[in-house]
């Protein structure tokens, strides 16, 4: 078993998912991974590929998310504890199986909602990603039917798990998917 890289990511994800959309927040959870790597200077790559695969069960299983991942994931090689942490960013939602406790857990609960909430903006703003600062999009956090599918208790949650500020973390998420955007389709 060797380390999950961003290219084998793509491969495996391509086989359990067709949707476009699915495609789109994989690269925008992916991005955001990548710049919370940085931020903890950790295995940048790693953590994009690790994000990109995150929702290899969803568009089979929507109602059993997080649940099958162990299956489609182990014929592949990925290693166990990628396989934990992708389970994890369902913790408390989808299942109980495992908890997020490494850095790349947590910040994988984190932005996997959060990045709905900058995509959805950024989609309202002429210029897109670029020039948008945290001051803005924390306001449009704070507005509770702006992006109201993406869970605002969520990402609270992971904000506390991650023990960092919203501020800190949203910049992350800007910055990660500003370096993603043209494929982003912005």
């Amino acid at each position: 078993m060797s380390e999950l890289t961003l290219a084998r990511a793509k491969e495996i994800l391509a086989k359990h998912t067709t949707e476009d959309h699915l495609f789109t927040h994989a690269v925008a959870v992916s991005a955001a991974m990548g710049a919370m790597a940085d931020h903890f200077g950790e295995d940048k790559e790693h953590w994009e590929a690790v994000g990109y695969l995150h929702d290899v069960d969803y568009e089979k299983y929507p109602d059993e998310h997080c649940h099958h991942v162990r299956e489609l994931l182990e014929p592949e090689g990925v290693p166990e504890e990628d396989i934990r942490t992708i389970i994890s960013h369902g913790y408390g939602i989808t299942t109980d199986e495992v908890k997020p406790e490494s850095n790349i857990a947590k910040s994988l609960f984190t932005v996997d909602e959060l990045t709905g909430i900058v995509q959805a903006y950024a989609l309202m703003r002429p210029e897109g990603l670029d020039g948008m600062a945290v001051k803005s999009l924390k306001k449009k956090f704070k507005d509770k039917r702006f992006a109201a599918k993406c869970n605002r208790d969520i990402i609270k949650q992971g904000f506390v798990m991650l023990g960092m500020e919203a501020a800190d973390i949203m910049q992350c998420c800007i910055e990660g998917m500003q370096a993603h955007k043209e494929e982003l389709g912005f």
